[in-house]
């Protein structure tokens, strides 16, 4: 990644518990054709689930292809989750999306987020979307009926850890109203790439 193709974007890195609300928040920022983002698709060595589409959900890699481009210094940022199951961004999905004059938004967790916050301090706005509680945080996992209680127990200790790093983010944004977080959220994001 030169520095020319630095110039040409700014990256917006949305990070959160699980349950926080911040997929929601960026796919509303995705329809607002002012901002002029797109969204960086991961890669990762876990299977395809459902109808999922490599290149449009996913970069689905084999581990084996993973640890390669690790190797080959590929990634911005990348994880490995649990053994062998790795997630992260290739640079090449950055420049794919800087090369068309856009900005790059994330929705990614948080320890990838500082990562790209720590490599590239002036081009990113890095935000952390905080549940209004645990408690609440525990119910909207619940409402989604998709995992089960173990995954929600798991996903809700995590997430005390995960809160513990919300000082570290440029900016916060309490999601216990929907609509003023959505708010918060465009004016944050189009003050930054207008500064």
């Amino acid at each position: 990644m030169t520095k020319e193709n630095k110039k040409q974007g700014k990256l917006i890195v949305f990070s959160a518990p699980s349950g926080s609300g911040k997929t929601t928040i960026v796919r509303h920022l995705l329809k607002k054709e002012e901002l002029n983002l797109e969204f960086s698709i991961s890669a990762t060595s876990r299977a395809k689930r459902g109808e999922e589409v490599h290149g449009k959900d996913y970069y689905f890699l084999s581990a084996k292809e993973f640890k390669t481009k690790i190797k080959n210094d590929e990634f911005l940022e990348w994880e490995e989750v649990y053994r062998d199951n790795f997630y992260g961004t290739l640079k090449t999905e950055v420049e794919r999306i800087w090369a068309k004059g856009k900005n790059v938004i994330f929705d990614i967790d948080v320890s990838g987020g500082l990562r790209i916050k720590r490599k590239f301090p002036e081009e990113t706005l890095a935000i952390f979307v905080k549940p209004p509680s645990i408690d609440e945080l525990k119910i909207r996992l619940k409402k989604r009926k998709t995992e089960s209680k173990d995954k929600i127990s798991m996903r809700v200790a995590k997430a005390s850890a995960e809160l513990a790093t919300a000082p570290l983010f440029d900016t916060i944004i309490v999601n216990d109203d929907l609509n003023k977080a959505l708010i918060e959220a465009e004016k944050k994001v189009d003050d930054f790439i207008n500064s």
